[in-house]
């Protein structure tokens, strides 16, 4: 099922389940035999009017229009009119109140993370901090994932840190019930974050947890974990997860390189940021790419994309700088650089 189409049923289960607990049915049924036996009632007092024009001028007086292109002439018409305006203009008070305070609660739900939102191959962000915060901006700088609809899971904050209709917020610790209020099933991605409020071992505990949580509910989905020690490192590939970044492994080496060449981290700074500069991507090789060498690759993507590529992968494989006589074949990918921003002959993944 599409998208817009989960969106739409699941508001109308919402409001119906809305409908049902506060009534609302029976305060219609009270507005329509209100309005059905106001009309009845002049269409007999007064018959040189017909009755679909008494029903109009029920409705009509009903919502306080008040067009007054018919209105009763005798007296107990009138009476009749005025029973209808002070009892309906009061249950219709009642269902436009209840109304509002629907969408209203539908709205604060929202903002507080306590609504299932209705996503679909979408980005699992789990645990809000800095780091968080970076990843977001990062996300929404790149044309690919601008509108990419993101589920944040967190116990950190009480409400939605952003201002973006298209990042929906379920608070509470990362854990199976939230996971599937954040529609896990159907997502594409998931990031796992370390919980910064805990020690080093217990915070990367609880990403291992998760891990094996997410792989158990969408095995399907590409997840992405962040830890501390390396030496944890074993216990998620165990848990299948698909990347695992080592934030000290990563740090140090960092560090080390600058050290023995220095400008190197303001290069992957540059590579790695989407808001300027140059951008990595991985892109699937062109069925024409096929059977020729990495060679013709890296000067076709340069001649017409300006692109260089930097690496082979092939299945969980990932060659970097391979052999310029390198045969490609279907199915692989390469890591390219490109422009920020810019995306290779659409067959970026």
């Amino acid at each position: 099922m599409s998208r817009p189409l989960h969106r739409l049923r699941l508001w109308i289960t919402t409001f119906a389940r809305f409908v049902r607990r506060e009534n609302l049915h029976r305060v219609l049924l009270v507005l329509l035999v209100l309005s059905l036996l106001s009309a009845l009632a002049l269409s007999r007092l007064e018959p040189a009017t017909a009755l679909d024009d008494w029903m109009w001028w029920s409705v009509v007086t009903l919502t306080t229009v008040g067009y007054g292109d018919v209105a009763p002439t005798s007296a107990l018409g009138r009476m009749i009119g005025i029973v209808l305006m002070v009892s309906g203009i009061g249950v219709l008070s009642a269902f436009t109140a209840s109304i509002a305070s629907f969408f209203i609660d539908l709205k604060l739900k929202s903002e507080r993370g306590m609504r299932t939102p209705p996503l679909d191959d979408h980005i699992i962000l789990c645990e809000w901090n800095d780091r968080a915060q970076a990843i977001y901006e990062e996300l929404r700088a790149d044309p690919a994932t601008r509108t990419t609809p993101i589920a944040l899971i967190s116990s950190a904050i009480e409400a939605r840190p952003m201002d973006d209709d298209d990042v929906h917020f379920v608070r509470g610790e990362v854990g199976e019930e939230t996971l599937r209020r954040a529609s896990v099933e159907r997502a594409a991605t998931v990031i796992l974050l370390g919980d910064d409020r805990e020690q080093p071992n217990a915070r990367d505990a609880k990403v291992v947890l998760a891990t094996l949580t997410v792989e158990t509910l969408r095995p399907e989905a590409y997840t992405i974990v962040e830890l501390m020690r390396e030496e944890n490192a074993a216990h998620c590939r165990r848990a299948h997860a698909d990347e695992i970044v080592v934030a000290q492994d990563l740090s140090s080496r960092l560090i080390a390189s600058a050290a023995r060449d220095h400008g190197l981290t303001r290069v992957l700074s540059d590579l790695l940021s989407g808001k300027d500069g140059q951008d990595l991507q991985r892109i699937e090789v062109a069925p024409s790419l096929v059977g020729r060498t990495f060679f013709d690759a890296l000067r076709e993507l340069k001649m017409e994309h300006d692109a260089t590529a930097l690496a082979l992968m092939r299945g969980e494989m990932i060659e970097t700088n391979p052999a310029a006589g390198t045969e490609l074949r279907a199915g692989d990918h390469l890591i390219v650089v490109t422009a920020a921003g810019a995306r290779v002959s659409g067959r970026s993944v």
